[in-house]
């Protein structure tokens, strides 16, 4: 299986003395940091998903690595392992919606005792729509799909940064009375309906962005303990993908 992880552009010998910080691999991420003066780049996806058979020019994926070699920008992804780590991405959204004692959805294999995908946990008690809201506010949006019955009352939460269909059934059968995740599948929309349960779509942008905080806390404490002349900025220019476009926006 392919994780996507670690150095992706760039040499490991490369001096670094700051770092620019951001969700998505994005040309604009690359402008910023050579406007920054930044020599490396750590994203949470990665600029590379799948082998390349070659490098076309013409393309989004061959524009950026031609873009950070030219200006002699290193990237790092940390993906997969972000995702499933103690403390990372899911924790993250977790504690940002009140989430307690959290647990893996779906434990991993390492020896690492808490790794693996997803978190579970409680919040305080409180009615399902007044939920809903905790949660606009946390991913700071206007607005979320729901799929399924918003519960009477929610005191069992499941989460999963990033794109989590595949973790719904495991998250009900936990006890979960609502689940956070992104890019639901329409079968999976229609399965929570049928099987009495809630999930709620917060988009994969508004459910990972926790993870660019993340990556600069724990660089940061890294940092300090090492007396390293090292700068770690989060972008400042990255924004959700999507725009909301309603009947009268025109």
């Amino acid at each position: 299986m392919l994780l996507h992880n670690g150095l992706i552009i760039g040499s490991p010998d490369a001096a670094v003395t700051r770092i620019l910080v951001g969700l998505d691999p994005c040309l604009s991420l690359l402008d910023e940091a050579a406007d920054r003066e930044c020599s490396l780049v750590i994203t949470h996806h990665p600029a590379i998903f799948k082998p390349l058979p070659s490098i076309d020019l013409s393309t989004p994926g061959g524009k950026f690595i031609q873009h950070a070699l030219s200006n002699h920008i290193s990237v790092i992804a940390c993906h997969t392992n972000l995702d499933s780590a103690v403390d990372g991405v899911s924790d993250a959204l977790g504690r940002a919606i009140g989430i307690k004692d959290m647990l893996p959805i779906i434990k991993s294999t390492s020896i690492h005792e808490g790794t693996g995908m997803g978190r579970i946990g409680k919040v305080e008690e409180q009615e399902g729509h007044a939920f809903i809201q905790t949660i606009l506010a946390a991913l700071k949006l206007e607005s979320v799909q729901v799929a399924g019955k918003v519960p009477t009352t929610v005191t069992t939460v499941a989460v999963c940064g990033g794109s989590g269909s595949d973790l719904a059934g495991r998250a009900l059968d936990l006890g979960a009375d609502i689940y956070l995740t992104a890019e639901v599948k329409h079968s999976t929309a229609r399965w929570a309906e049928e099987a009495g349960t809630c999930i709620v779509d917060g988009t994969h942008f508004s459910t990972e962005k926790f993870g660019v905080n993340l990556i600069i806390e724990k660089l940061t404490g890294i940092v300090i303990k090492n007396n390293w002349n090292l700068e770690i900025l989060p972008t400042g220019t990255e924004r959700h993908p999507f725009t909301l476009v309603g009947r009268n926006s025109l």
